[in-house]
């Protein structure tokens, strides 16, 4: 028979082949390829009475241009110091007050602006600006050149703040992170504002137009038309049992995703909804943008109201109940996993 080798053999067996930078996978295989997903994220909220005497003390404490981006990082509770509120998802939530500007730059990472708070700043895209009003959703496709800006509206100025979406993670992982300053502060304006819109927001494209992005030509979904087809689609009787009305928004060019790495999805849950349980591998990051009710992750309940942040992890079940009218903004990493075969969702009946 031949004789088992001891525990401490084995770990003499290691130490020696850890000098030659390799591990043994068998201590490993589990942790590698689990039975089910078991990543570190927890899900978290960040309510608006609490974060923003902070937002509104870090204007006071360092200038948009100083900062380049003046932003709080909403950080995942189990991923400190990481920049991280999923393992592939960046969010953060940014001031620019009346008469400032974020100075022009561009980078690889993907980005969007989800509008919270005041009206009247500006986000401009490769030569076009866009007024951004709260429960708009405006893209900065990755290395384009982009800043923002605050010069109020109809005569009359108040601090604007908006949750940044990043794939910041997702590029790190990759090593691939470029940036880039530009020379001059704000970007020349080449083209009027909403030409974007109209070229291609309206089932209408432009004869001669080749994409040369996979990201949306579009950089702002107006909150006032999802809105309205969130409505007309509720008055239609069309409410699922474990999303309300959701819609996910396209780049019209392609019926596909806004962007090649964020997914984006808006939802009306009506007064006294109750979802059904659900899960997916993507972690989703949600803005409330109208009403009152809760989200139940994994047993721990969260209760949620307008300007509110939640994060639920990947593969966490949750369900989520409205008090009131209620109006959900979400972004993801779908696309991605979408791509590499590796989505996988359930809808569970209890």
């Amino acid at each position: 028979m031949t004789t088992r080798p001891t525990g401490s053999a084995r770990q003499a067996f290691y130490e020696q082949i850890r000098a030659l930078s390799m591990t043994p996978l068998w201590e490993s295989l589990s942790t590698l390829v689990p039975h089910t997903p078991n990543g570190p994220c927890v899900p978290a909220l960040w309510r608006w009475h609490d974060v923003l005497p902070y937002i509104e003390q870090a204007g006071t404490l360092i200038t948009a241009e100083e900062a380049v981006r003046r932003v709080l990082v909403l950080e995942n509770p189990a991923l400190p110091g990481q920049s991280s509120i999923t393992q592939s998802l960046y969010a953060g939530l940014q001031l620019i007050l009346p008469g400032e500007v974020a100075p022009a730059h561009r980078h690889v990472q993907s980005a969007l602006r989800f509008i919270v708070h005041g009206r009247g700043a500006y986000t401009a895209v490769d030569g076009e600006r866009t007024t951004m009003f709260p429960g708009d959703f405006v893209i900065t496709p990755g290395w384009t050149w982009h800043d923002h800006g605050n010069d109020g509206l109809d005569g009359h100025s108040e601090p604007v703040v908006w949750l940044d979406g990043l794939d910041i993670p997702m590029i790190r992982f990759f090593d691939a992170g470029f940036e880039e300053k530009s020379a001059a502060r704000s970007q020349q304006v080449s083209r009027p504002e909403g030409n974007a819109l109209a070229r291609y927001g309206h089932n209408l494209l432009p004869v001669d137009y080749t994409p040369g992005s996979p990201t949306s030509p579009i950089f702002n979904y107006p909150y006032a038309r999802t809105r309205e087809v969130l409505d007309q689609l509720y008055r239609d009787g069309e409410t699922d049992a474990w999303h309300g009305v959701k819609l996910r928004y396209v780049n019209p060019v392609t019926g596909g995703w806004p962007m090649p790495t964020l997914a984006t999805f808006m939802q009306f849950l009506p007064a006294g909804f109750t979802g059904k349980p659900y899960r997916s591998t993507d972690g989703s990051v949600f803005s409330v943008v109208e009403g009152r009710g809760c989200v139940v992750v994994d047993g721990q309940r969260f209760v949620f109201g307008p300007k509110d942040h939640f994060v639920v992890p990947s593969w966490k079940s949750f369900t989520l109940h409205a008090d009131e009218d209620a109006v959900l903004f979400s972004f993801s990493d779908r696309p991605v996993q979408s791509a590499l075969n590796i989505l996988r969702e359930e809808k569970l009946d209890a």
